[in-house]
């Protein structure tokens, strides 16, 4: 009787430690496709955009355009766990006197996540989808100057 207790108490656990690690809404490792570099090709130069992992609970990217020869960083951006949600952080270059702003995470699965900021000026949502293993769409969108605008960003696997 006292080991069907046991095992019955460790399927338990173990049933309840299963529930409770697959709704946490801070499992980062989802966003792990990510990892990589992207490229929008754009008549003006490509658009690069570099993601890596840092710590289980940290990603960083950087965000570069290359015309011709030249290679200009204007983004960098960390993706990391804060308490039970997740942040992105972008640090634009010329915008926001070079300091970071914060977009909480609205949704986050292994196709999909939106991080927004309604108190930011523009964008207040940014969206990342993934289409195939290879593919992902980068989408900006929010009110600028009373007008609801969007700007999309298809971005192909280079690397």
């Amino acid at each position: 009787m006292k080991i069907e207790i046991k095992i019955l108490i460790t399927v338990i656990s173990f049933i309840a430690l299963s529930a409770w690690t697959t709704k946490q809404p801070n499992n980062i490792s989802k966003a792990k496709w990510l990892i990589g570099t992207w490229e929008n090709q754009t008549p003006r130069g490509s658009i690069f955009e570099t993601w890596k992992k840092v710590t289980d609970t940290r990603y960083e990217a950087k965000s570069y355009v290359v015309r011709e020869k030249d290679t200009m960083i204007f983004e960098t951006i960390t993706l990391k766990v804060v308490g039970s949600e997740i942040h992105y952080i972008p640090t634009v270059k010329n915008q926001n006197e070079g300091l970071p702003v914060i977009f909480k995470a609205k949704a986050f699965t292994e196709d999909e996540m939106i991080f927004e900021n309604p108190e930011h000026d523009f964008p207040q949502m940014i969206a990342y989808n993934r289409i195939s293993s290879d593919s992902l769409v980068a989408k900006i969108s929010g009110a600028k100057n009373g007008q609801e605008r969007s700007q999309f960003f298809p971005m192909k696997k280079v690397k």
